[in-house]
Formats: structure tokens, C-alpha cells, sequence
């Protein structure tokens, strides 16, 4: 490798980080946070697990999760990446601005699962479409600032270009009528950002509580 080629993929350290952002899940979810085919996602958890980093849970199909081990690891080599990008400022930037617009998506899902009935608060049904096209506007304005969050740290990290990949494709299932997309599938809209604020603690060594 000449000092011009790009650093070759470390496919191990993207299953392993996916899985710490995700929590426990299955092969699918991780191979979509990691950027992988499932079966070359699986590859590198059979590989992690073997290392006594990663264990799955309930026979085949059952979750996969993060050791101490796994976790630790994880952390270790995370850190040392953003080091090594001189990625931290922008990391950093694209926290400050992710919390300014998290409590707009927290009260976008909460109008999104409930509504106002003759002055009482029910389930949204999603009988009336005017409502639900009213919050996908919503949405769609939100999601037009959030590009801003994944974009600075994309150039040296691109998992978080990956985000912005998701979070919009999530977005154009639910406005084309798949309205789990918003907040009740793995692959949500929700979900995405959920994963993406983990992303952004995990990377700058913030602790949640």
C-alpha cells in the first residue's frame, strides 16, 4: 500500500461498533449499521465471538451482544480511530448539533404515536392521513437539518455517513406509505437517530446517565 491508498476497511471494528450502537440484535441490524452484507456481517461475529468478544444469545436466531470483553475493546479502538483522524472537533461539533434538534424528534415521535381527540390525548390510529402527512412534513423539515449532524464527521469517519444514508431512506419508505418506518421497525426513522446518539456518545467517551 502506497501513502496515497485509502486505509483498507477494518470490517471487524464496524460489526463490533455497530453492535455496541445498537444494543443487542440480530445479524440483519447489525449488517445495516455496519455497511455489510448479513453474510459477511455474520462472518465478522463468528470471528468476534471466537475472540470472546461478542456472544449470541438463543441458538441461531437468537441476538447477538457485547461482552465486557467486546465492549471494552470496542472503546479502546474507537477512541484510537478518532485519534488517528483528528476527527474529534467535528465529532464533537456533530453532538452539539444533534442535541439541539433530539428534543424536536422526541416530540416529532411523540405526535407521531398520539393525538389530540376532542381535547384528549389517544393513540394515534393513523386513520387520518392529513394528520400523519402534517408530521412526515415534519419530519422532512427536521431531517433537512440533520444532514448538518453526519456530515462533518463523514469526511474521516464515513459510519456516520452511513446514518444519513439510513435516516433518509427510512423517511422516503414512510412518506411512500410504510409508516413503521417512522418509529416501529428496526430499520425506523427513530430507530436510526437512537443509534446514531449512541454513535456520537460511544465515539466521544460520553457517558448516557
Amino acid at each position: 500500500m502506497t501513502l496515497l491508498d485509502p486505509p483498507a476497511a477494518d470490517n471487524g471494528l464496524a460489526v463490533l461498533h455497530a453492535l455496541r450502537c445498537c444494543g443487542h440484535s440480530g445479524t440483519v441490524r447489525v449488517a445495516a449499521a455496519a455497511g455489510l452484507d448479513p453474510a459477511d456481517a455474520e462472518s465478522e461475529l463468528i470471528d468476534l465471538a471466537v475472540d470472546g468478544l461478542v456472544t449470541r444469545e438463543g441458538g441461531p436466531f437468537g441476538a447477538w451482544g457485547l461482552t465486557d470483553a467486546g465492549r471494552a475493546a470496542d472503546a479502546e479502538r474507537i477512541t484510537a480511530e478518532l485519534e488517528s483522524a483528528a476527527a474529534r472537533p467535528a465529532v464533537t461539533a456533530a453532538y452539539e448539533r444533534f442535541l439541539v434538534l433530539n428534543p424536536e424528534l422526541l416530540d416529532l415521535c411523540t405526535a407521531w404515536q398520539l393525538r389530540s381527540v376532542d381535547g384528549a390525548m389517544t393513540v394515534n390510529d393513523h386513520g387520518d392521513p392529513a394528520y400523519d402527512a402534517r408530521v412526515l412534513d415534519r419530519f422532512t423539515d427536521l431531517d433537512a437539518r440533520a444532514a448538518a449532524v453526519c456530515a462533518a464527521p463523514a469526511a474521516a469517519l464515513p459510519r456516520f455517513g452511513r446514518y444519513r444514508d439510513r435516516l433518509a431512506r427510512a423517511l422516503a419508505r414512510a412518506v411512500a406509505g410504510e409508516l413503521q418506518y417512522v418509529a416501529d421497525d428496526v430499520a425506523s426513522y427513530h430507530t436510526v437517530w437512537a443509534e446514531l446518539h449512541e454513535d456520537l456518545l460511544a465515539t466521544l467517551g460520553i457517558a448516557r446517565w
